[in-house]
Order: structure tokens, then sequence, then C-alpha cells
């Protein structure tokens, strides 16, 4: 992939307070903050650390744990990793790419063009987060080219800052692993609950609703205020960058073998039969779990790919972008194993429940949550480890599980705009790194810490 963006200076005029005050941070962000990679092994020692001086735990039990919780969750990483390559491969058909293409003509100004990805980004997120982290990158690409053709100076990086902010809304959507896993029969929530919650009791709730909605005007209006003015550095979309399916090349038909791998009919049939296992697996009482999630949108890969040598194209540049992630989860499981197996996480949340009562536990366990997701930055992961020591303590305190479960969704959702993790996609598909954008998506935590917090806050005080 060539570079990616060129810098251009903008005729001089007074930047907005907002937007000049977070220059300083971004030269340090810029500056100091290593690769994402790094950062989990950097992760990895620091939670060794804590669990030593926090716990009784020694050593060998440290890296006991540690090996132990390398290969703790295979199946749920296949689930994560499907996902991101389902969605990635989804939004790389032709038909979503038209699509794309066609939205990233709206914009007539850098200010709706940035926050035009972002709401995209969101919506997209909400269906499922994997579709939504290539969605909001690859509408960015867009938007930066034919901003460029229009005469728009778009600052690059921002934009797919914003594609990326829409991803703080992830978990309470459609895709929210901790939800569907409540949502799930014979799920270890369930088991502990002694019945499923619904999800009609959280992503559907009034009060989610609500907070989704409250959380894209808030974002948005941060995003706006940290755009650039006319004066400021803009580093834009190079005109020779190539992204992904951009250089995609048809394979040739030559033989009836070929003639059959071009052939739609094959994946068309098995698209139809996903679809029918879907409407049956409804309409005999079943709920949305992370495997109909991924089935469904297996469904719809199949039924917009032209054929079998399409769908494998696009995979292989899918996985291109899974390769990192795959890497990175063991380290993210370790830094799970460390935490379970010493009891660290459970000093975590002792202290919050300790510190918490009934109207102040939801606003806590959702600031507790965020804190665990910068050592453990799988939505599922994370309520694997955290969600049933936070159930009990409500339990306890008499709060309702929905607010708990969504409690922890909003905080591991809050903190993905500072830990790298899920940004990897992203940046792979974008070329830029992480400090690159991180000045950006520091706002977005801002503000939807801000919904997040004060939604957690009403939901104790109403009860």
């Amino acid at each position: 992939m060539s570079g990616s963006s060129s810098e251009t200076e903008a005729p001089q005029r007074p930047s907005s307070g907002l937007s000049a005050a977070m220059r300083p941070v971004n030269s340090v962000v810029e500056r100091y903050i290593p690769s994402a990679l790094v950062f989990a092994i950097v992760l990895t020692f620091l939670v060794a650390i804590l669990a030593l001086l926090l716990t009784d735990a020694g050593p060998v039990d440290v890296v006991k744990g540690w090996g132990e919780g390398l290969s703790g969750l295979l199946a749920f990483m296949t689930q994560m990793a499907l996902i991101l390559l389902l969605g990635h491969t989804l939004a790389n058909t032709g038909p979503v790419r038209r699509g794309l293409a066609s939205l990233g003509g709206l914009p007539r100004t850098a200010l709706q063009a940035y926050l035009f990805v972002f709401v995209v980004a969101a919506v997209a997120s909400l269906i499922t987060w994997g579709l939504g982290l290539v969605v909001g990158v690859l509408l960015a690409v867009q938007v930066a080219r034919q901003g460029r053709e229009k005469g728009l100076e778009l600052h690059f990086p921002l934009l797919v800052a914003a594609g990326y902010s829409g991803y703080v809304i992830w978990h309470m959507g459609y895709s929210g692993s901790g939800t569907l896993t409540a949502a799930t029969e014979g799920s270890f929530i369930a088991e502990q609950l002694g019945r499923t919650i619904p999800i009609s009791e959280t992503t559907f709730a009034w009060w989610n609703i609500v907070a989704i909605i409250a959380t894209i005007v808030v974002v948005g209006i941060g995003l706006a205020l940290v755009a650039p003015r006319a004066g400021d550095r803009i580093v834009e979309l190079k005109a020779e960058a190539r992204f992904g399916a951009d250089t995609a090349v048809e394979d040739e038909v030559v033989t009836p073998a070929d003639r059959v791998d071009a052939n739609r009919v094959p994946t068309l049939l098995v698209g139809l039969m996903l679809v029918a296992y879907l409407v049956i697996h409804y309409a005999e009482g079943g709920t949305a779990t992370l495997d109909i999630v991924n089935w469904t949108f297996l469904a719809l890969v199949f039924l917009l790919v032209r054929s079998p040598l399409e769908l494998i194209g696009l995979v292989k540049d899918a996985a291109s972008n899974v390769g990192e992630i795959l890497l990175q989860f063991p380290l993210y499981a370790g830094i799970m194993g460390i935490m379970a197996t010493s009891g660290l996480i459970t000093v975590f949340s002792d202290f919050m429940v300790e510190t918490a009562g009934p109207t102040t536990f939801g606003l806590l366990a959702f600031l507790s949550a965020g804190v665990v997701n910068l050592f453990v930055p799988s939505g599922g992961g994370q309520f694997a480890v955290q969600g049933p020591v936070m159930l009990d303590a409500g339990a306890r305190l008499g709060v309702d599980p929905s607010v708990t479960i969504m409690a922890i969704a909003y905080g591991d959702q809050w903190t993905n705009m500072i830990q790298p993790f899920w940004a990897l996609p992203v940046l792979a598909i974008s070329g830029l790194k992480i400090r690159d954008i991180l000045g950006y998506t520091m706002v977005t935590l801002i503000a939807s810490g801000l919904v997040f917090g004060t939604t957690m806050l009403l939901l104790g005080l109403a009860s």
C-alpha cells in the first residue's frame, strides 16, 4: 500500500480554542505513544507487577496464570476474528463499496465531511462492530478522495479518527458481546443469574436508545470543535494512495472449472440456505448470539458477492487486517489470565463495591469497566472475567442486572478510544499510526464518557 497522506498549509487564521488546546496533546501523542503491539507488551508486565503488589500471588503464580490464560479463550477469539473478517469482507463487497462511493460525495464542506463519516460509522457499528470499523475507514477514504476533487482541504487523520469514533457505541448495538452472552441460553451469565437477560432489556431498552442518540450528538459536537480551522496544519490523502480492493485483479476465466468459480450460483445458494436457517432459528424462538450475528453477516456476504472467486479475494484481503489482531489476542488473553488467577480483577471490583451504593453502582461499574478495558480490550473477554464479579456485586446492592451488564458494556466501548487494539484494522487500511488519530479520539473519550456516566447516574437515581 502506498503512502496515504501529504501535508498542505492553509491560509493563516486563528484556530478555535479547543482545536488549539489539543495541539500539545497531539504533539505528545505523536512523539511518545508506541505501537499497539508494544502497548500490549507493556500492559502485560504492568498487570503482572500490579498482581504481585496487590494480591497474594507470587511470581510463579503470575507466570502460570499468564501462560494458562494464553489459550483460555480460543473459541471466543475465533468468534471475534470472524466478526472482524466478515465485517471487513462485507464492507468490501461491490454493492457496499458502491454505496460508500455514493455516500462519499455527499458532504459539501470540511465540517460536514468529518461529522458525516462519524455518523455513518456509528450506525454501522450498531449493526455489527466489525462492519463499523471497516466502513468508517473506507468511507473516510472515499470522502477524502472526492473532497479533494471538489477542492476541499480535508485533514485525513481526523477523517479516520471520526470513522473510528463511531465505534464508541458498538456495545450498545446488535453485536454487543456482553448483551448477547447474557441473552444466550446456557451461557455463564445465564447460569449465574438462573435466567437469560433478553436484549429487549439491554440493547433495546429505551434508556440505552436515548443514550445512543445523545452520544452521537455530543461526540459530534466535540469533533466539530477540534476540526482544523484555516491556519491549522492539514494532512491530506495522497492522490496516488491505494487501499485494499482498489488494486484487486480479476482472475482469468479459461477452463470449465474457472467458469464454475466465477459463477454467482454457488455463493447465492449458500447465502439463501443461511437466510433460511436464520428464519427458522428466529421462528422457533431463537435469540441473537455471537454465532447468529456471524452467520447473519456471512449470509449477506454470500448474497452480495458475484462469485466464489471474488469472495476468495475479499477474504484474503480481510485476513491481512485480522492478522495483527490475532497476534495480540493471546497477549490480552494472558493479561486476563493474570487478573483472574491472581484475584486482581476481584481487588478492583471489591474496592468499587465498598465505595458504591445502589445509586452510584452503575456509574462506578462503568468507570471500573473502562479501566479494565485498558488491560482486556476484548468486550466479550472482559465480560467473561468482570461480568460475574460485577453481577454478584450488583445483586448484593439490589441493582437490576441489565444495568450492570450495560455499565460494563459502556466502559468496554468507552476506553477503546485510547486503547489501540481495535484501531489496528483501521490503521492498517488507512496507512496511519495510532499517534496520528489518538489526539482526536481522546476528545471522543471525554464527550462519550459524559453521556455514559450521566446515563448510569440517572438510572441509579431513578432506581
